[in-house]
């Protein structure tokens, strides 16, 4: 009985994979495919009778989901093409890796995610203890005077992860907008790629001043990070 309603694991760990060619006639496109066997032989199989070796392994990930079942490649083309991206022939995709990585990331959560959303990493412990320790210090001043604008210094160490810890304290501060002041224009990238790649973020919009958006232009959505930097 027990057996009839337990998921079947594969025998061979299926892996989804994409490269890209470098040359005019391919700018822009991923084949997405997928197999059993070493993906970089698998690859080189394809392109040997060619003579193709101006290619880029992209990407490979398990076609695996938690609970045991698989995806396919063709799961993962279906995918992005429903996302809007052009299947031009056969494997091959007009999309971003990170636009590949989506796809898979909903692939395996059954969620649909917006932008390039698909990284799912937890908070490491020390980073869930400054979110709440920040926030409780943030009501207890609210309660006090609502109107108050509360200060709280997190004294971080170099890597610590600041950007996608305070993301995650406006997230359960139910924050509506942010706006990030800062004299090193340099760290924008960490700003913007942590709000654009997490799947914790999705529905959030990122605008500075290096973005075409402008703040006219934003989305009617409930959440949106307005990056700003100092000159």
């Amino acid at each position: 009985m027990i057996d009839s309603v337990l998921i079947d694991k594969p025998d061979r760990k299926l892996n989804i994979y994409a490269y890209s060619i470098t040359a005019e006639s391919h700018h822009g496109l991923l084949k997405v495919g997928q197999t059993t066997r070493d993906v970089k032989h698998r690859i080189k199989e394809q392109l040997h009778t060619a003579a193709i070796k101006n290619y880029t392994i992209e990407l490979i990930e398990s076609a695996a989901c938690e609970d045991g079942s698989l995806f396919s490649d063709h799961d993962v083309r279906k995918t992005l093409i429903q996302k809007g991206f052009e299947n031009t022939e056969l494997e091959w995709m007009r999309c971003s890796v990170e636009d590949v990585k989506t796809a898979i990331a909903e692939l395996r959560s059954g969620l649909k995610f917006k932008g390039t959303h698909h990284l799912d990493f937890s908070m490491r412990a020390e980073q869930p203890e400054a979110v709440d320790r920040t926030y409780d210090y943030f009501q207890s001043i609210w309660v006090e005077d609502k109107n108050a604008v509360p200060h709280f210094l997190w004294n971080a160490k170099m890597r610590y992860g600041k950007t996608f810890t305070t993301y995650q304290l406006a997230k359960k501060l139910g924050t509506k907008r942010v706006l990030v002041l800062t004299f090193k224009p340099a760290v924008e990238d960490s700003w913007q790629e942590d709000l654009q790649s997490h799947i914790d973020f999705d529905g959030w919009q990122y605008l500075s001043r290096k973005t075409e958006a402008q703040p006219e232009d934003i989305d009617q959505i409930d959440k949106y990070l307005l990056g700003k930097l100092t000159d």
